[in-house]
């Protein structure tokens, strides 16, 4: 499997690539549309091409580069079924797995940050790699105080899907802002200041109602442009548009 990182420094996202050397089929998770003409020109330069995306969720920080790598790209979009987004051409669902050539992603029911979050865990009997989308993050977990968040849905996500996979399964987060870049399963069982250390459900919906985090910039125009698979709305500001001059198609 060829794998990249990549990175979109206003939001803090990491997207990953992940490409099938035997058939050349690529996908790309989470992308960002700030970042669409870099993640060509990575595509461009490794001889790949791109044949899917796919978002864990609709985010409240970014536009989604789905519809856009689909314009120029002749990508599918893949997201979570549930969601019922008319702009998917493929409905995620978990015990479903999805396939990049021969690469076998299995979509894990995640929800708590929204009521649709998936994550993707790639096992292939030697390693085993997990994109979190926004439930686990590296020391953190993903906000639950708007969208469709929950507190105890998420605690119960982790604890049951990712918490319950081998403590060597290394976690690729769809945010970090402190420059890290992936952990593990047994780190975050072990250190994860909200939830590592076996901490209990109480003491996690302690310790999220009391984050007191400022709201989403971007969130009045992010969900609902996500909700179109990354179409920039009417009422995106002015000082966002710019990314939005060469959208839509």
């Amino acid at each position: 499997m060829i794998f990249r990182q990549l990175y979109e420094p206003d939001s803090s996202t990491y997207t990953y690539l992940l490409s099938c050397p035997e058939t050349g089929e690529t996908a790309l998770i989470d992308p960002v549309l700030d970042t669409v003409d870099r993640d060509l020109e990575v595509l461009r330069a490794m001889g790949l091409r791109l044949t899917t995306t796919l978002d864990t969720h609709i985010h409240a920080d970014h536009l989604t580069g789905a519809r856009r790598l689909k314009s120029l790209a002749e990508s599918r979009i893949a997201a979570p079924a549930m969601v019922g987004l008319p702009c998917a051409d493929v409905g995620l669902r978990e015990g479903q797995p999805f396939r990049v050539g021969t690469i076998e992603l299995h979509p894990l029911y995640t929800p708590g940050h929204t009521d649709h979050h998936h994550a993707f865990l790639i096992d292939d009997g030697t390693h085993r790699m997990l994109f979190t989308g926004d439930a686990l993050l590296i020391d953190g977990c993903g906000r639950t105080d708007f969208q469709s968040g929950d507190a105890e849905t998420l605690y119960r996500s982790i604890q049951e899907k990712f918490f319950a996979l081998p403590g060597e399964t290394l976690v690729y987060p769809c945010h970090d802002y402190s420059g890290r870049r992936v952990s593990s399963i047994a780190q975050e069982k072990d250190r994860n200041p909200r939830l590592g250390g076996n901490k209990s459900l109480e003491e996690f919906l302690e310790i999220m109602a009391n984050l007191n985090l400022p709201y989403p910039r971007k969130i009045a125009f992010a969900v609902p442009g996500n909700e179109r698979c990354g179409e920039c709305p009417p009422e995106i500001p002015e000082e966002y548009r710019g990314v939005c001059d060469h959208d839509q198609g």
